[in-house]
This record gives C-alpha cells, sequence and structure tokens, in this order.
C-alpha cells in the first residue's frame, strides 16, 4: 500500500480553522459554505475581497484576494505585460487577469497533503502576503489602465525607494 492509498481524516476542516481566526480578529466575513470562506478587508489603496477556498481533490487551501478595478479592453495587453513583470519578482503566489469578467487577482495556495491541518498563523500569513502583494502593486495596476502608462513604467513608480529623511 502506497502513502497515497492511506486514509487521512483531518480533527478539522480548513475552512473552520480560517473562521475561528476571521472571528479572533474581528474580521468580517461570509461563510459561503462548507469549503469557503469570504473576507472583506479596508486596504490603503481599495477594498478588497479575500476568499478562501478548500480545494479536497488537491488538498490545497486556496486564497484569491481581489480588487474593485475593472481593466477596459485597450488596455488589457499592457496589464498582461505588467501582470508579467510583476510575477517575475513574485516569490509566493501570483497575479492573474481575468479576461471575462475583466479583473485582477492575486492567488496562492498551500497543499495541506496527507491530513496536515493549517494553522492560525499559516492562515494570517496567507492572508497577509495577499494584502501585502495587492498593496504594494495596485497603484501599477491603476497607472497602466487610467494614465496609460506602460507597464514598466508604472512598475518603476511604485517600486521607487527614497533614501533619507525630509
Amino acid at each position: 500500500m502506497s502513502l497515497l492509498e492511506l486514509d487521512m481524516t483531518r480533527e478539522a476542516h480548513p475552512v473552520d480553522v480560517i473562521e475561528h481566526v476571521a472571528n479572533s480578529n474581528d474580521w468580517s466575513f461570509e461563510r459561503n459554505g462548507d469549503d469557503e470562506i469570504a473576507i472583506s478587508v479596508a486596504g490603503t489603496w481599495t477594498d478588497y475581497n479575500v476568499s478562501f477556498s478548500w480545494m479536497e481533490e488537491f488538498e490545497a487551501l486556496h486564497v484569491a484576494c481581489a480588487f474593485d478595478l475593472k481593466v477596459p479592453e485597450k488596455r488589457a495587453l499592457e496589464v498582461m505585460r505588467l501582470l508579467s513583470l510583476i510575477n517575475e519578482q513574485m516569490l509566493f503566489g501570483h497575479f492573474d487577469f481575468w479576461e471575462r469578467e475583466n479583473v485582477i487577482m492575486f492567488r496562492q495556495a498551500l497543499v495541506l497533503a496527507g491530513g496536515v491541518e493549517p494553522t492560525g498563523q499559516q492562515v494570517e500569513v496567507m492572508l497577509n502576503s495577499a494584502l501585502e502583494a495587492c498593496e504594494c502593486y495596485y497603484q501599477s495596476f491603476q497607472y497602466v489602465i487610467w494614465s496609460g502608462t506602460s507597464a514598466q513604467d508604472a512598475l518603476n513608480a511604485v517600486l521607487f525607494e527614497t533614501f533619507g529623511t525630509a
């Protein structure tokens, strides 16, 4: 018998762990079913809709973070260039452009194969990394969409580092 054939049972459903973390942090959330929970988070630049989904067939906890920024068709190609430049820099997760809905989304997954239980700390790290990525790059998406800036120029503008104090 291989390890893949062993029947692993979990003590708690992974989404129950997320709900517990959301409750203890006073996050606004809605449980959309046994395998999904949506959390609303106010950011510096916009509000974020974070969805955690348990994907049983992969034994993975998936997080998707979306924000209200529609991509006009005429700017879609430059947004895709920007996504490519941003994703080259990402250590965890990635940004996607969902053409059908014209939205940009950050996605990441945590594989919990073999009955591994997620911890509250892992959930918080997943949420924080999604929000930090979105906060970091949100303005670059705005520059490309609304000001017609090139992908490279938009990325350079948001990654500009200042030195010293004024």
